[in-house]
């Protein structure tokens, strides 16, 4: 007679027992990274083919680029993909980081209604163009969430001088797809990655602003959490994903990920930093 009992209890004591296996030992990956590389669709169309080549599997943390590093800084993650330059610069020298790559860029643009309350519309000025949103009260959403996009956005408006006053700015604390439905329900302006606006653009019906200015440029890099910090860090784990990742066959990838036929990221792998 079959023994459930003691079926069950074996197959408890299996799952406790992967479940107590350090990550690498595991195959686990665990990778902490902006919302706009998740919500755009990227991540599901790149991973699985660095998972089926290594064996290994990524989990991934999506939240904005300043929760990504924290994670990274207390050890949470083994690697973190991130877009904030000045933040990863400075993760990497107080030797949270090492081995910091170039992956791809895209641009951040200014999103809003189609009647363009503040005249804004076909600018390449984005400090103007945010001069202008202020002066007008137009409303406008803000990430609020110390991602790389409210990072940026944050030295737009200290750039322009101002910022829209009360309701007129509304910080929301939330991802950048919610934001731009956010966006949309309110008929206000918000800056968002390229990407992102891709996934979402049918969905709210937000009209391009303002683009093209090179104050919009949006670098991505990859960093591995400093090993020497965190003994339990998956370091072999994470250097497979960044070798991958910047490899002739991960950046084809990269080029080759697009929405409604446009491209929404651009391979710029180069040495590590």
């Amino acid at each position: 007679m079959f023994n459930w009992k003691a079926r069950f209890a074996a197959v408890t004591f299996a799952l406790g027992f992967a479940a107590a296996l350090p990550a690498a030992a595991q195959n686990v990956i665990k990778l902490s990274t902006t919302t706009s590389t998740e919500a755009s669709g990227l991540l599901k169309f790149l991973l699985p083919a660095f998972e089926a080549k290594s064996g290994s599997k990524v989990h991934v943390i999506s939240v904005g680029t300043g929760k990504a590093l924290e994670l990274a800084r207390n050890g949470d993650v083994d690697v973190t993909l991130v877009h904030a330059r000045p933040s990863e610069d400075k993760f990497v020298a107080e030797g949270h980081g090492v081995q910091r790559r170039d992956v791809m860029y895209n641009d951040f643009i200014i999103v809003g209604p189609t009647a363009d309350p503040a005249g804004v519309k076909g600018s390449k000025d984005v400090i103007g163009a945010m001069k202008k949103i202020a002066a007008g009260k137009a409303k406008f959403i803000s990430r609020g969430d110390n991602s790389g996009t409210d990072q940026m956005e944050k030295t737009y408006w200290k750039d322009a001088g101002a910022r829209p006053e009360g309701s007129a700015y509304v910080s929301a604390g939330l991802g950048m797809g919610e934001v731009l439905t956010m966006a949309a329900q309110m008929q206000a302006y918000t800056l968002t990655d390229r990407a992102t606006y891709g996934a979402y653009r049918a969905k709210t019906g937000l009209v391009v602003a303002v683009e093209g200015d090179k104050k919009m440029f949006n670098p991505y890099g990859i960093i591995a959490v400093n090993p020497a910090k965190y003994k339990n860090i998956n370091h072999k784990g994470a250097m497979e994903l960044i070798e991958w990742i910047t490899s002739a066959e991960g950046q084809k990838k990269i080029a080759d990920f697009k929405v409604d036929g446009q491209q929404l990221f651009f391979p710029s792998a180069s040495s590590a930093k």
